[in-house]
């Protein structure tokens, strides 16, 4: 008696299923060539991080932190490195890296200009707010399903459901970047004779460039935080190695694999808030 009425039923769930049957139905051979182009990549990358001796990579990541922060970090970044080394990882971190970056790469490439235009347009920004309050507290399960309908299991669906995750806060970011530049600013552009563009590109985004960095960050670090979820359609990385230690209750290579991506998850975000910190404008 106090339960809800059978009767009354909405099957929402068909509608989505029906639409994802006519794109890979209408548009399959588009997604196998984004399928091939982001495997490409892929597959490229993590031949070259593996292929970088181990020792030029901790090189690497010092200097960044040194150049990025300072010397002190730059030696906590590259320790942290050499540990996720140590517990014998190092592959799968090399293979987790190339899908963050793959991932981050088509998010900025779609993010940015999508922000862009949310700041131009009112309208697409009334459109597109909705939208990403939905994606943001959407659980991230929840990508992996249409990814694996269009993409099958692998690295490419991993890297779709992640970059649908990660890409709402630099797309928010570069709209609430480029609308706090100061209107005097845009105006004294414009009446020096700057069209649109030179006005965008010359003044908006780099006044707007500090918070469009914080939205990379933000961006990073949610795709960094898709690894262990992926894993689950087949993605190898360091969450391959966490999901295997829950299924065969290792914990001593579960703490290993989890604090290896805990390792990653300062050095990217540091990283990025020393560029961030870099573009800052004084007040």
């Amino acid at each position: 008696m106090n339960g809800f009425p059978e009767t009354i039923r909405w099957e929402i769930g068909i509608y989505i299923d029906m639409f994802i049957k006519w794109l890979m139905r209408d548009f399959g051979e588009l997604f196998d060539v984004i399928s091939s182009g982001i495997l490409w990549f892929l597959v490229r990358m993590e031949k070259f991080l593996l292929w970088l001796p181990w020792w030029l990579f901790l090189l690497v990541i010092f200097l960044l932190g040194w150049k990025l922060r300072n010397m002190r970090a730059g030696l906590t970044f590259a320790f942290l490195v050499f540990m996720v080394g140590a517990f014998g990882l190092w592959e799968y971190m090399m293979m987790t890296i190339a899908i963050v970056l793959a991932s981050v790469a088509i998010s900025l490439a779609l993010g940015i200009p999508l922000g862009i235009l949310m700041a131009y347009s009112n309208r697409f920004n009334a459109v597109m707010c909705p939208v990403l309050d939905a994606m943001q507290t959407m659980p991230s399960f929840v990508y992996l399903i249409p990814a694996l309908m269009l993409f099958d299991m692998g690295k490419v669906p991993a890297v779709f459901a992640t970059t649908v995750y990660a890409i709402p806060p630099v797309m928010r970011l570069t709209d609430l970047g480029i609308r706090r530049v100061s209107k005097e600013m845009v105006e004294a552009a414009l009446s020096f004779g700057s069209s649109g563009w030179q006005t965008l590109t010359k003044v908006q985004l780099p006044q707007a460039l500090p918070t469009i960095m914080t939205g990379i960050n933000q961006t990073t670090m949610m795709a960094l935080s898709m690894v262990v979820i992926c894993s689950m359609i087949g993605a190898r990385g360091l969450g391959l190695e966490v999901l295997r230690a829950i299924q065969h209750i290792d914990i001593a290579k579960g703490f290993e694999a989890g604090i290896s991506i805990v390792f990653l998850a300062i050095i990217i975000d540091r990283m990025t808030q020393g560029i961030a910190q870099r573009f800052k404008y004084p007040e």
